[in-house]
């Protein structure tokens, strides 16, 4: 596979142009203005895959938005690998705090990203991981050099909860059968430290709604009168957690796996600059847990945190009232042994018992998944760990991600088969945020990396 490179160099700036053409499209899954863009989304992923040699496609209709299926079989007696992706972005809220327009893309250079970035919503997270996967085939196959089966399963429904998802795949067995599935929705640490992801957290989303009288009432005729849904909803949301930062929900931490201290001290092996990460995100100083680091806080504790808050007045000028209402959507990351749907139980039962009298409170799960962790001693792991030796010139790390893919343990449970992280992004990608980007530099590692996976993993496999 020594021409891969220059394969790339060739088709490079087609490669980029077909990107930014995919970043244009506005395909956010929550907002059903933007209905006919994921569609449109859809199709355009499906000709991609046409394009780069699948023999058959699909676009399977589902309850939401639909899944775009793909597949090159060349011989049912060589392994199948499943790529799965997501070709639906997060809403691009807040506007205003993007340096261009988010489905607009430019490519800026910067001291990280040399070669230059790809500013717009979803280039990270995740149309240009996924494209990759689609390139990285196109390469393989133009090249005779594909060495065994491959599927592809890209939905665009990952960022609202993958609710279509769960059926698509308990009732697709056979058209979904393979022998590992491999994921590029994560990151890695630097792009001279590549790590592959081992470990995800959980996930349990709730809203939360707190309503006091039967309508806004002026602050000056009822203030001290009556309970305030603004303010008790701060309160009980900051009696959420003790002055250690630890969860105060009863029963939230009985499940929690407690790393030995072993694992403890090998994590702290990764590199991390405290420093770096703190004016990276312009604070003084980080906050969390006690007793656990900064890479433990956001990979192998769980958590809870306000996603958003609102209720009342927010215009312009001021208006005194007292708001009938207040709500807020909270997330829980999970850890292994940690059941979200337990989890949710237990916060529902905990807010409404903490609320006082004078409000009536109501609890609206949304959705969640399960942690997932993947073993570094498995055949899929070896394949990657080569795969990334080959391409950077260095074994990368084993690293838990923060982050939640509840489909991943879905897939393992349905399936029978366990997923490989392989993600190229950076966390200072903005993903989820104003400026999300994705390296030049990035995009073409991953295409090039990429094959080689297919080779070393149908190699071990024998």
């Amino acid at each position: 596979m020594q021409n891969i490179k220059s394969y790339l160099d060739q088709h490079k700036e087609r490669f980029i142009n077909e990107l930014i053409q995919l970043l244009k499209m506005p395909s956010v899954s929550a907002d059903s203005a933007y209905a006919q863009d994921v569609l449109n989304t859809a199709e355009a992923f499906a000709t991609s895959l046409k394009e780069a040699g699948c023999d058959l496609v699909e676009i399977c209709e589902t309850q939401g938005y639909p899944i775009v299926y793909g597949e090159k079989i060349i011989d049912k007696d060589l392994p199948t690998v499943l790529v799965y992706g997501h070709y639906d972005v997060q809403p691009p809220d807040p506007i205003d705090l993007w340096h261009s327009p988010p489905f607009d893309p430019v490519i800026k250079k910067t001291e990280l990203h040399p070669d230059g970035a790809i500013y717009a919503r979803g280039a990270s997270d995740d149309k240009g991981q996924v494209y990759m996967h689609v390139k990285a085939l196109e390469f393989m196959v133009a090249n005779n050099v594909l060495p065994c089966n491959v599927k592809f399963m890209i939905e665009g429904e990952e960022e609202v909860g993958s609710e279509s998802l769960s059926a698509f795949v308990k009732e697709n067995h056979s058209k979904l059968k393979n022998d590992i599935i491999l994921i590029s929705d994560t990151g890695m640490i630097a792009n001279d430290i590549p790590s592959i992801t081992t470990g995800l957290r959980g996930l349990s989303y709730v809203e939360v709604e707190v309503t006091g009288p039967n309508r806004d009432l002026h602050s000056g005729l009822y203030g001290g009168a009556v309970a305030n849904p603004i303010n008790i909803l701060a309160k009980m949301i900051a009696s959420l957690h003790d002055e250690n930062n630890h969860i105060t929900i009863p029963g939230f931490y009985d499940k929690v796996e407690e790393l030995t201290r072993e694992e403890r001290e090998a994590m702290e092996k990764a590199p991390f600059e405290l420093d770096a990460y703190k004016s990276a995100l312009d604070i003084d100083d980080v906050y969390g847990e006690a007793s656990y680091s900064t890479n433990e806080r956001n990979s192998i504790r769980p958590t809870l945190d306000v996603n958003g808050i609102w209720g009342g007045y927010t215009g312009e000028g001021a208006k005194t009232v007292i708001a009938s209402k207040a709500c807020a959507k909270i997330s829980m990351r999970l850890v292994p042994h940690q059941d979200w749907k337990e989890i949710t139980e237990l916060f529902i039962t905990h807010f409404e018992k903490i609320a006082p009298a004078g409000v009536k409170v109501k609890v609206t799960p949304h959705h969640g998944g399960e942690s997932y962790v993947t073993p570094i001693d498995s055949v899929g792991y070896q394949a990657a760990s080569k795969a990334y030796e080959t391409t950077f010139g260095k074994v990368p790390v084993p690293k838990r991600n923060g982050g939640s893919i509840p489909i991943v343990p879905l897939f393992e449970k349905e399936l029978g088969t366990k997923s490989i992280l392989m993600g190229f992004g950076l966390d200072s990608n903005a993903i989820h945020s104003p400026n999300e980007h994705f390296g030049v530099w990035n995009f073409l590692k991953g295409i090039e990396t990429i094959p080689y996976f297919y080779k070393y993993y149908t190699e071990l496999l024998g």
